[in-house]
């Protein structure tokens, strides 16, 4: 009886091993997939990280430093970008007004008779910026999740390997000691 029990366990040992195998081989695949398209995306858009003077300020420099002169190929440069480039200098054009905002201000003034048609002017093409701005962060704050998402599964992909390797020894081990158990096991009389 001992003997079945712990042959019964040890294949389900192999077995839960086994689709520990497929689910790390799923995510690698995942992983890998999710990987190439980012960066295939972003070297598409030709974007070379900015160096020298364009990255001095105080508030872009510690982030962008690091990937300075490089050509934006990961997740990470991207959200870099986006948050410590793109987002500091429309932050400065605007006053640190959003996009929002500034629509508002646009708008209320454009219907303005009386409106200077300078600062209507000025005003339509910060909107415009702004715009412009926040669909390139968004574009590329979209490719750090996705860059982050695969180093999820990249990790996740490691741990269902080790889980495989230590399933799997756990599953022979106790095949072996069935047959331990099995061959110890003093005959029953009848």
């Amino acid at each position: 009886m001992r003997s079945t029990l712990d042959k019964l366990i040890s294949y389900f040992g192999l077995a839960l091993a086994g689709l520990l195998v497929i689910g790390g081989g799923l995510l690698l695949w995942g992983a890998n997939f999710t990987n190439s398209n980012v960066t295939e995306q972003l070297k598409q858009q030709d974007i070379t990280m900015p160096a020298g003077p364009a990255i001095e300020d105080p508030l872009i420099k510690p982030y962008l430093e690091k990937y300075a002169g490089q050509e934006m190929t990961t997740g990470d440069q991207a959200k870099a970008f986006a948050e410590h480039y793109i987002k500091v200098h429309m932050d400065k054009s605007s006053g640190g007004r959003t996009y929002e905002d500034v629509s508002g201000e646009f708008i209320k003034l454009s219907k303005d008779a009386n409106a200077d048609q300078t600062k209507v002017a000025e005003l339509g093409a910060l909107r415009q910026s702004l715009f412009m701005g926040n669909t390139l962060r968004g574009l590329l704050l979209n490719a750090y999740a996705f860059g982050t998402m695969a180093k999820i599964m990249t990790y996740a992909a490691i741990a269902a390997f080790v889980g495989a390797a230590g399933m799997a020894l756990l599953g022979l081990l106790g095949l072996q000691h069935a047959k331990k158990v099995a061959t110890s096991a003093p005959a029953r009389a009848a």
